[in-house]
């Protein structure tokens, strides 16, 4: 998370795609377990009745968190005020999630589901429980939005089930050599596979008068064109978009070079119906998308 690490940009990068502004990072979570625990709370199950009684004491302990806070806040000085005021928006953050929780159990029949035991060994079962756990957090309406970095940024991760150990690092290096684009070729495939096991399970998934794939878009893609002369321009990127956005499919799309990744965003936030965004970082407009 220190220094600079590619072309002057912050090591920060290479731990996290989703930021809460433009100097703080979000943070990142990987274990399967906490991550069921942020949504659902510590009872290690999906059982409504086991989760009322731990969301009520979980709302007994933020009341008594905030009480305490707002003595101390009192005390403070400015700049110290302003580090208390970042705790109490994770605090805040819990609350909401306790409502939202609440909110949906009334209009949702949870599916039941047990919290994982742990991080599966091998990495395609490793992404299955990712996406299934991100499909279970769409499904109940416990978020609108999900993040999944799929390859950490200089990752040394190989993958053993396409065949070979080499790390996935090391092939983009390839330096023209066919046997190692070869490798990188078979990589992209595989991840494109397991991309696809989401996709199937978004789509079997009912949510409304469809699915949730229906109601979804999905940006798929990564940070590089080109791993082995590190180009970052012109990447390759799949949207996923269902028939409630209005955005015909089956499409490839080449856009003017040096169009910003962020009007793609932008264009995106207007399909989602999120209102008053006019600027998104460097974006320089809204993107052209043929409708259905």
């Amino acid at each position: 998370m220190i220094g600079s690490c590619e072309a002057a940009y912050s090591c920060a990068y290479y731990n996290t795609i989703s930021w809460r502004d433009e100097t703080t990072p979000m943070p990142m979570e990987n274990r399967p377990r906490v991550l069921f625990e942020r949504l659902f709370g510590a009872a290690g199950t999906t059982d409504p009745r086991a989760l009322a009684v731990l969301r009520n004491e979980d709302r007994s302990i933020l009341d008594a968190i905030n009480q305490d806070v707002s003595r101390l806040r009192g005390k403070l000085g400015g700049p110290d005020r302003g580090k208390i005021d970042q705790y109490l928006d994770a605090v805040r953050d819990a609350e909401r999630r306790i409502q939202r929780a609440e909110a949906q159990s009334k209009d949702h029949v949870l599916p039941e589901m047990v919290g994982p035991k742990g991080t599966p060994s091998s990495w395609s079962e490793y992404y299955k429980l990712m996406t299934d756990l991100m499909v279970l957090a769409w499904q109940t309406d416990m978020t609108r939005v999900c993040t999944f970095q799929i390859g950490h940024e200089m990752s040394g991760r190989a993958y053993p089930e396409v065949g070979f150990g080499d790390s996935h690092h090391s092939v983009t290096h390839h330096q023209g050599d066919p046997v190692r684009i070869k490798k990188v070729i078979e990589i992209n495939i595989f991840h494109t596979k397991l991309l696809s096991y989401y996709l199937e399970k978004l789509r079997a998934t009912a949510d409304g008068d469809g699915s949730l794939l229906d109601h979804s878009m999905i940006v798929y893609g990564g940070a590089l064109s080109d791993g082995n002369l590190h180009l970052y321009t012109n990447l390759p990127t799949l949207l996923v978009a269902g028939g409630a956005t209005g955005i015909k499919g089956g499409q490839h799309i080449r856009y003017r070079r040096g169009t910003p990744m962020n009007n793609l965003f932008l264009t995106m936030l207007d399909k989602a119906n999120v209102p008053h965004v006019e600027q998104l970082g460097d974006s320089t407009g809204r993107l052209q998308l043929p409708s259905i």
